[in-house]
């Protein structure tokens, strides 16, 4: 990561087993129940993390190519990623991509922490935008995360007006 990166940095406590909590992020049917309607998820390194914001269309609002590139079970995840269409020319490059960590912890039989930090968004003007619109969904991931694990009721991400 250069100096000049910027990191999102975001926390939820969840009423829910690691475990389960685990298997929200690692398993695509689970992962489909609060992030994404379609998700492609093999939970081992160099395994795809791709996610379809618009179910069946596979060109746009999407993480294809996606990998992860670290796992350690319950504890941490990370993969690359890519951002929402209108971002596309500043984080979708193949080389360039942002990198995504989600870190597992748990408090108690019962409950558990997660963080995710998002890292290698640059410091530069253009950028700013991509920075603040991801500031605010992964607040709404991790929202829809807790609300499916505690409530059975996850929010997708980033779902098209109708």
């Amino acid at each position: 990561m250069a100096a000049n990166d910027k990191v999102i940095l975001k926390e939820v406590t969840i009423r829910a087993p690691l475990d389960l909590v685990w298997y929200a992020w690692t398993i695509s049917e689970r992962v489909a129940e609060w992030f994404a309607p379609e998700a492609v998820v093999e939970a081992k390194e160099g395994g795809p993390f791709e996610l379809y914001f618009i179910p069946g269309n596979r060109h746009s609002m999407n993480t294809r190519g996606c990998k992860i590139t670290k796992l350690a079970e319950q504890k941490e995840l990370h993969f690359t990623w890519k951002g929402p269409d209108n971002f596309a020319h500043l984080m979708n490059n193949e080389d360039e991509l942002t990198r995504v960590k989600v870190s597992f912890e748990a408090l108690g039989p019962d409950t558990s922490k997660v963080i995710v930090e998002h890292s290698g968004f640059k410091n530069e003007e253009e950028w700013e935008e991509a920075y603040q619109w991801h500031q605010a969904a992964w607040s709404q991931v991790l929202d829809s995360l807790r609300s499916a694990l505690e409530k059975g009721e996850g929010n997708l991400c980033c779902q098209p007006v109708s």
